[in-house]
């Protein structure tokens, strides 16, 4: 159902608190001083628009993307679908979204992870793709695996896959993680912890989506993504959208 009703800003109370004790490196890194409004550059309003090149015909496939199809990638294969709409539930068309996520083990792709799982040769752990004209949006992956990170005595991240949504340049882009429906460490886990309304952290969790799923292929998860408003989708690095 559309809502057509006047834009209602966000209440920023129940957004992250900038130091949580139980998310230590916020206690570090976390601003001491009120932050800054910086005007913005006529580069980061209009330009350049960032990786919205030619989409090759694999880059949405994180199973064979990074072989170029030559082998598969190892673990259990899944489908993660939605729509990128605005806080009226229309569609954003032409919308670049990237993710970036670990292994089936739990392992990223990248020098400084050091975790024990071993990496899978025949997966890079990124993708991208652009919504098509009603905003939809899908990726052929594998389920990441949940891993260790050195906050308290025995954490752990809930298996989760990175997304990054762009408008129109590089200033307009969006950050923020999909976790999967069921996933126990999603009530335990200090980064998702410090949102404190649970509805709104709810809404980062993709369902399970068995209509949409293949048999004996892939599990389907939906996981749309709002822009703005009162549904807004919880965004790591901008409060308001775009």
């Amino acid at each position: 159902m559309t809502n057509s009703g006047p834009l209602i800003p966000r209440n920023r109370g129940i957004h992250p608190v900038i130091h949580d004790p139980e998310m230590k490196t916020t206690m570090i890194l976390g601003p001491m001083e009120p932050l800054l409004s910086m005007e913005s550059t006529m580069t980061e309003e209009t330009g350049p628009r960032f990786g919205h090149g030619i989409i090759g015909q694999l880059d949405n496939n994180l199973i064979t993307n990074f072989t170029r199809g030559k082998s598969e990638a190892i673990g259990e294969r899944i489908r993660v679908h939605g729509r990128v709409v605005d806080e009226n539930n229309r569609a954003v068309p032409n919308t670049l979204v990237e993710i970036w996520q670990a292994n089936a083990g739990g392992r990223y792709r990248h020098a400084t992870d050091h975790y024990l799982a071993p990496l899978d040769l025949n997966f890079g752990g990124c993708g991208r793709t652009m919504t098509d004209q009603d905003g939809f949006y899908e990726f052929l992956t594998i389920k990441p695996g949940a891993y260790p990170w050195p906050n308290r005595d025995n954490e752990w991240r809930p298996m989760h896959i990175h997304f990054s949504i762009f408008g129109h340049s590089f200033g307009q882009r969006l950050i923020t993680q999909m976790y999967f429906e069921g996933d126990p460490l999603i009530a335990r886990c200090p980064i998702v912890g410090t949102i404190k309304d649970r509805a709104q952290a709810n809404q980062l969790v993709a369902a399970l989506d068995i209509k949409n799923s293949r048999p004996m292929d892939y599990l389907a998860y939906k996981f749309d993504i709002v822009l703005r408003g009162r549904r807004q989708t919880m965004f790591e690095n901008r409060l308001e959208g775009l």
